[in-house]
């Protein structure tokens, strides 16, 4: 009866758990940096006014959006237009003036071929014409000036962007080049201040000189990733010897005006192109304490755990930075059936284009 002790013989290919197993992907995938920066305005202007007044209307809806030429405030006008009436009428009499000097010098000068005037009178009356000439000039330019003023009393912004609160209301008194009425700040596009490391300084200038366009991707605080794409713009003079980092600035593009100046901002940077990188399907990666790992297919057909370095999510694909080669094959489904290294599987091999989503039906139906 040796039947009865038989022991058991090692574990045949035919019990073996089915698993699918695929061969790593090369893919091209960027480099990207990470820094932290800062969004910040291409254009702020502070609103001073050009002349003194009171405030008699404030014309913008505060916290708005307005455009270059939109009204902001007025400045009582009245005194403005009085100088400018003023200027006018100076200017009538002086052409007026003009027109008797002209005469007179006209007259002077037939006198003197005749010689009935003397020489030093017509002189006289020849300057005289000069000096109301000039004085024509000097009222033209009061008027202008006159007009200009008046014009001022409209103060105006000078750039599209968005509006602060107002800082003088009606009934208070603006001085010209001194008083803040308010500020303006661009929206779109803006910038992206950020500071690297003196290491990234050779690339970044290099970039710049050739002209290429190095893509920088920003994400703020709340955001899941980077859904903001712009160029790397400006690169300083100097590095900041204290800190050993320079300040660089991205400009982005803000038509729907998520950005906001001010805001604390992620941000990614890549420069030059693709470089092919290992990836492997999300869901053959597994965690063994602070260490990820795989499960590498061997030539003897037993899962292996293989212990990785992982960079960042492509899709459902994670880079794997170190621990695999280009040949290897990974277990990408039926990794519950694996209960240590060096179990005996049986491979059911993916193609490659399926091996982050498909599932065989051998593993389905547990065959």
């Amino acid at each position: 009866m040796t039947g009865c002790n038989k022991e058991p013989g090692p574990t045949t290919a035919a019990s073996a758990p089915v698993v699918d197993v695929a061969r790593v992907a090369m893919q091209p995938v960027k480099a990207w940096d990470s820094f932290n920066g800062r969004i910040g305005a291409m254009e702020t202007v502070a609103i001073l006014p050009r002349v003194s007044g009171h405030i008699t209307q404030v014309a913008y809806r505060e916290g708005s959006e307005v455009k270059a030429g939109d009204l902001l405030f007025v400045i009582d006008p009245r005194p403005y237009r009085a100088a400018l009436a003023n200027a006018r009428a100076q200017l009538e009499r002086a052409r007026t003036s003009l027109l008797f000097a002209e005469q007179q010098d006209r007259r002077a000068q037939q006198l003197l071929k005749l010689n009935a005037v003397s020489k030093e009178e017509a002189e006289q009356r020849h300057t005289s014409h000069g000096q109301s000439l000039a004085e024509v000039h000097a009222a033209e330019a009061a008027v202008a000036s006159a007009a200009l003023n008046l014009e001022f009393t409209e103060v105006r912004s000078p750039i599209d962007g968005r509006t602060s609160r107002a800082q003088l209301t009606r009934g208070n008194l603006a001085v010209a080049d001194q008083s803040v009425l308010t500020s303006v700040v661009s929206q779109d596009p803006l910038y992206v201040y950020f500071d690297p490391d003196e290491h990234h300084v050779p690339g970044f200038r290099k970039a710049l000189k050739e002209s290429r366009e190095t893509q920088v991707r920003i994400g703020l605080a709340s955001d899941e990733g980077f859904p903001y794409e712009g160029d790397l713009s400006f690169i300083d003079n100097q590095v900041d010897a204290s800190t050993g980092t320079i300040r660089a600035r991205a400009t982005v593009r803000n038509p729907e005006r998520r950005l906001t100046p001010g805001l604390y901002a992620r941000v990614q940077l890549a420069i030059g192109g693709s470089v092919p990188v290992i990836v492997v399907p999300e869901r053959a990666i597994l965690t063994d304490q602070d260490q990820q790992y795989v499960y590498r297919l061997s030539p003897e057909n037993t899962a292996e755990r293989r212990y990785i370095k992982t960079g960042r999510q492509v899709g459902n694909q994670r880079v794997v930075t170190a621990g695999l080669t280009r040949e290897d094959k990974i277990v990408v489904a039926g990794l519950q059936q694996i209960y240590a290294s060096g179990t005996a599987v049986t491979p059911h091999e993916l193609p490659p284009e399926d091996s982050a989503l498909q599932v065989s039906r051998a593993i389905l139906i547990g065959k």
